[in-house]
């Protein structure tokens, strides 16, 4: 049956972006809906002629929208709201039609869909149900993703259910506009226009979080300003809140420990007392009041300086549970972080977190989750799993990722996080007498934990492509994805988001999937060979600084974390050292003490070796630290020669600006080879391996590379 045309193809192309007739700058993100070949685009005409929904919900219409604004974009032309004899329909479990299909809606919980061709009311339908308008609106976009990966209509059959509760986003963005960390321009949240200006970009930015399943966001920096939580700021949140409600996203709010006695004006803020307790439950009825939804409260306490409960000599516990007891009554939750680490000088910094939460599990009250970092240091390029994820079976734990890229080379370097993310979600933890990876203890089956979550601290900014450059959009794509579906694997993952960023196009997603694959391990090879960790320069973290040793704790200073001298190199963890690796399951910390045993790539984050000691490969430890340095290398020079292969395939915009990053990942990742060589050579006194180039200058001259002003370092 002919469909009438009643819209233009130039308001059918309106209608595929918020971003009008702008060129292919990234703003799109995943969600291009671009024209797909005329084959497929003809398919899609045919087993699709309107969309229909079942109910007036503001969820169900907006995802309705995104429906219509994707077949439009994908099809050239508009896509006609209402009954038709082949339309997608939405529509919720409750519907009596699709209560009589028979389908199995019971174990989809709040947010699982299920997407099929059924024979409905006489016709053949394209169902999207689910038993909520949320689930309905996750349902939608898998459907829109199916079709942009080469999927058919004809064939669909979709089911899915979050396997992790709260999959939220942490944005460490201040109320002055900079992001800490954040190198994609200044924060997203415009303070000043708030409440009253809702910019259109809040919406794109709620559109992209649902799209990949994201249903949390905490909207300022974890380092909080007490204003934050003052009245003219809960108003600015609430409008916020307002845009993202109808995408499923609850808004959280990182809480300075001490706001009672900077708000409130109180003498203390210590969790036992009455006062300061009836000031939280009166603080947090004010949101609820404003926020009904209010998800709660993130909290960094007793780290890097922030305040908390520890400066009264109480637990975090203690401190944790008086918060989750004001928002308690409303259903907020507080998300605690275990990053911690005080000012006295730790035997292993790496062992902290363990030593101060390992001992209060079971203490924290039920709407608690602790955030725990997936390494016990600090998001390097590579971390061993947090001890902490199987040692505390009766509290749920929340799993952190960086999205931004602190540590791997900012905006500028190409690297993809899923097999960072895939790394550790994989790692088997021994927790107790269970086998179990990391993955399960955080979906909460192992411990039976009803509450259970991922973030990923964001990175996103102001920048016209969101991320500060085209594939850092996959590092937030492949956050969302995996934290619903923490099995489901980098490599989908990558072409998933390759097919929708580039189009379905075999020839361009499968060497674009290859690229970053291995993109992550490369930069590992050329910053932290062998389990090196922190050895970037200070404060900025941009740049290599194995050198640094004057700073004035000396856990912030590189050479506690290498120990490099002429006899060897590497940090001693185990019982002849800080006796880190006990912190683990008895059955795992066996085998990582004994470097035999312990997987090459962790070697020297678990022990000091001589520079000799001979490596799988028949290689030298320093032998092989120089053919990973130059395989880092290469790897970059051979994602600048593949990109150049894709040129005329990629738009000319997001083309040139990649090629342009990976000229500056390949000059840097030279810097990262050279200094750091040089800086070895001049502490165990050795040659480079036959064949090896030398650095390009001495190790002076790379000390005294100082680049002020590096982005994501607030003044």
């Amino acid at each position: 049956m002919m469909r009438v045309r009643w819209l233009c193809v130039a308001v059918a192309v309106a209608m595929a972006s918020t971003t009008g007739a702008q060129a292919e700058d990234g703003y799109d993100l995943w969600m291009r809906y671009r024209p797909l070949a005329k084959e497929a685009a003809t398919a899609l005409d045919r087993d699709a002629e309107s969309v229909e929904m079942r109910g007036q919900s503001a969820t169900l219409r907006v995802a309705a929208d995104e429906l219509r604004r994707g077949l439009a974009g994908l099809t050239g032309h508009a896509f006609a709201m209402g009954p038709s004899p082949h339309p997608i329909l939405l529509a919720t479990s409750a519907d009596g039609d699709v209560g009589r299909l028979g389908l199995p809606l019971k174990d989809l919980g709040d947010e699982g869909y299920i997407v099929r061709q059924v024979r409905l009311g006489g016709r053949d339908v394209t169902l999207v149900t689910a038993r909520t308008d949320r689930g309905v609106l996750y349902g939608s976009f898998a459907l829109l993703r199916h079709i942009q990966t080469g999927g058919r209509l004809d064939r669909v059959a979709l089911a899915s259910t979050p396997r992790v509760k709260l999959r939220v986003l942490n944005h460490w963005d201040n109320l002055d506009g900079v992001v800490e960390r954040g190198y994609a321009g200044q924060s997203l949240w415009d303070w000043w226009t708030l409440p009253d200006f809702k910019d259109p970009r809040y919406t794109d930015y709620a559109r992209a979080n649902a799209s990949i399943g994201i249903n949390g966001t905490v909207l300022n920096n974890v380092n909080a300003k007490p204003d934050s939580l003052s009245a003219s700021y809960i108003a600015k949140a609430a409008a916020l809140a307002d845009v993202f409600r109808p995408y499923g996203i609850k808004v959280y709010l990182s809480a300075r420990f001490s706001a009672p006695i900077e708000l409130g004006k109180l003498k203390t803020a210590d969790p036992l007392d009455p006062q300061v307790a009836a000031w939280w439950k009166a603080k947090s009825d004010e949101i609820y009041r404003a926020i009904p939804d209010f998800g709660g409260f993130l909290v960094k306490a007793n780290s890097e300086g922030q305040p908390g409960p520890r400066d009264y000599h109480r637990s975090h516990a203690e401190g944790a549970n008086m918060l989750a007891a004001a928002v308690a009554p409303h259903g907020g939750i507080v998300m605690w972080r275990a990053f911690v680490y005080a000012d006295t000088d730790p035997d292993d910094r790496a062992k902290q977190a363990y030593t101060e939460f390992k001992p209060l599990d079971g203490k924290f009250a039920a709407n608690v989750i602790v955030q725990v970092k997936n390494g016990a240091i600090d998001f390097q390029p590579r971390e061993p799993f947090h001890p902490l994820f199987g040692a505390m079976p009766r509290t749920p734990l929340m799993l952190e990722f960086q999205i931004t890229k602190e540590y791997l080379g900012f905006a500028t370097h190409l690297a993809y996080l899923g097999p960072l993310f895939a790394e550790t979600l994989g790692s088997e933890t021994f927790a107790g007498s269970k086998r179990a990876t990391v993955a399960q203890i955080v979906e909460g089956g192992v411990n039976r934990h009803a509450l259970t979550g991922m973030a990923g601290v964001a990175n996103i900014g102001r920048d016209r492509d969101w991320a500060g450059s085209t594939f850092n959009q996959a590092n937030w794509f492949a956050f969302g994805r995996m934290a619903w579906d923490p099995t489901i694997g980098a490599q989908p993952v990558a072409r998933e988001w390759a097919a929708m960023t580039f189009g379905p196009n075999p020839a361009i997603v499968a060497p674009v999937t290859d690229m970053m694959m291995g993109s992550r391990e490369a930069v590992v090879d050329y910053m932290t060979p062998l389990g090196l960790a922190h050895v970037m320069a200070t404060g900025h973290h941009y740049g290599p600084g194995p050198w640094v040793a004057d700073l004035k704790r000396p856990e912030w200073n590189p050479v506690y974390y290498h120990r490099a001298d002429k006899a060897g190199i590497g940090f001693d963890r185990t019982r002849t050292g800080s006796n880190a690796v006990a912190q683990y399951a008895p059955e795992l910390a066996r085998r990582l003490a004994d470097p035999a045993t312990t997987p090459e790539r962790d070697l020297l984050w678990f022990h000091h070796v001589s520079w000799d000691r001979p490596m799988a490969s028949g290689r030298s430890v320093w032998a092989e630290m120089v053919h990973d340095y130059d395989r880092g290398v290469g790897y970059v020079a051979d994602m600048r020669q593949r990109w150049d292969g894709l040129r005329g395939q990629v738009d000319a915009e997001r083309w040139t600006k990649t090629a342009t990053y990976l000229g500056i990942q390949e000059r840097e990742a030279r810097w990262w080879r050279d200094a750091s060589l040089a800086y070895w050579m001049s502490v165990n006194g050795r040659s480079l391996p036959a064949g090896a180039a030398a650095p390009a200058h001495d190790l002076d001259w790379y000390k005294a590379q100082r680049p002020a002003f590096a982005p994501g370092n607030p003044q």
